[in-house]
């Protein structure tokens, strides 16, 4: 293994962990989230752009997805909905954005590439390169804007 997949690998079961192990009450997870993500995207980026003839794998249970996402956005509240850039404020429009969706998405994707280490390592980066690029990368730039946010207003 690579020094760049070992921390890769590293990296992902820290956030995993976290996600997992959020409990009601205590946001100090989200400022330790808020200086995970920008580690998380260095490591990302340290692997390199994905391989472009393998063909991505992952197939989301969307029922355990949607309870974490649930899970989430009743644990953040008010912390969790944002303005995304095209978002228009008239009556009726709502935010967006939401961390809840983000975490969630990127946990997924992180989870099922530490799901493949032991067995196919290989698959393992290129699952996660290539789902960096076409889909969780948006969600943790967001993640990381939307935390700055927070923290600028105090709110974490």
């Amino acid at each position: 293994m690579s020094p760049q997949f070992t921390e890769m690998s590293k990296i992902a079961t820290n956030y995993c962990n976290m996600i997992e192990s959020v409990q009601d009450a205590d946001f100090s997870w989200l400022e330790r989230m808020e200086r995970l993500l920008p580690k998380l995207h260095a490591a990302i980026s340290a692997l390199g752009d994905p391989d472009s003839a393998k063909e991505f794998s992952l197939a989301p249970d969307l029922d355990a997805r949607f309870e974490l996402f649930v899970e989430l956005r009743r644990l953040l509240g008010h912390r969790d909905g944002y303005w995304m850039e095209f978002d228009v404020a008239q009556d009726g429009q709502t935010m967006t954005g939401s961390l809840a969706d983000d975490l969630t998405d990127i946990y997924c994707e992180l989870k099922h590439g530490l799901l493949l280490m032991d067995h196919e390592p290989g698959r393992a980066i290129d699952d996660w390169t290539s789902g960096y690029k076409v889909h969780w990368g948006q969600h943790l730039v967001d993640a990381e804007r939307h935390l700055y946010e927070l923290r600028s207003r105090d709110q974490l």
